[in-house]
């Protein structure tokens, strides 16, 4: 039987009585996606699976997202192999991929090798984050749009030696307008939905208006009573809903660190009403 333990009081639970080698029948990944859309990102232990069964496993749940800025295209499976991770953008909060016309559902990475120590990964319920604004903060903000560009990160990534050319992904990727407040299209629980790698500006206010609320909007993600922070085992995947939650890699290591991670797309059934026609 599945069983969901809750990690906090707001986000994340662990998930036991599954066996991610195996298919899932349809009645286990219906009570899986019913548990995530509840906990926003579940953590299943000691699966040691492959990248075959890890993709097939996603696939219950979402179409696959190709990665944006992966060289060979040939497997959705994007590995993450790092030893200096300070300063390219995991160690930011962030929502994965907001730049892009419809931005992904959600992310299941698995750990494949870890440093001695270090290299936890956090989750914030951005949920949370919208409820505890005041009133009269939240209406604003429903009221307001954001600008989304891929631009700064895109700088991190190449000051770290990443052959990007950023001139071809601006043009791929230019900045597009997205609310500040998003329904979640399965739950209808509204979420804040800026982030600090790619939220530039607040469309309807001035400049100096948003050097007052911006960075405030940004940082309320961090309160801790919104978060979940995992301590990673090889064997263990996370998969989190990308549209109900920011997350923050934390960049404490400096031995290597090897993760994969699948992404997904929703069904178009689970489509954000604004995205149906894109």
């Amino acid at each position: 039987m599945i069983e969901f333990k809750q990690v906090t009081r707001h986000i994340g639970a662990e998930v036991s009585g599954v066996d991610l080698r195996k298919p899932l029948s349809e009645g286990e990944a219906e009570e899986i996606r019913r548990g995530w859309l509840e906990h926003k990102v579940l953590f299943f232990r000691d699966q040691h699976i492959t990248d075959e069964e890890h993709i097939r496993f996603a696939e219950n749940f979402g179409t696959i997202n190709h990665p944006a800025f992966k060289k060979d295209s040939g497997t959705p499976i994007h590995v993450l192999d790092q030893t200096d991770p300070k300063g390219e953008g995991g160690d930011e909060w962030h929502s994965d991929n907001t730049f892009e016309p419809i931005p992904p559902m959600g992310s299941l990475l698995r750990c494949v090798q870890l440093p001695s120590v270090g290299g936890d990964t956090l989750w914030a319920n951005a949920c949370m984050a919208y409820e505890t604004l005041s009133p009269a903060i939240q209406r604003l903000c429903e009221e307001l749009t954001a600008v989304h560009d891929i631009t700064a990160s895109m700088k991190k990534a190449i000051s770290k030696g990443h052959d990007f050319d950023l001139a071809e992904i601006q043009a791929k990727w230019p900045p597009i307008e997205r609310p500040v407040v998003r329904v979640h299209a399965e739950t209808g629980r509204k979420a804040l939905f800026v982030n600090r790698a790619s939220t530039t500006r607040l469309v309807q206010l001035s400049d100096r208006e948003n050097e007052a609320l911006l960075p405030y909007l940004i940082d309320h993600i961090r309160s801790p009573e919104y978060q979940v922070r995992l301590n990673w085992r090889p064997g263990t995947l996370a998969f989190w809903d990308n549209r109900s939650t920011q997350h923050y890699a934390v960049a404490d290591y400096t031995e290597r660190r090897r993760m994969h991670r699948v992404t997904i797309n929703a069904f178009p059934e689970h489509l954000d009403p604004e995205y149906r026609s894109s």
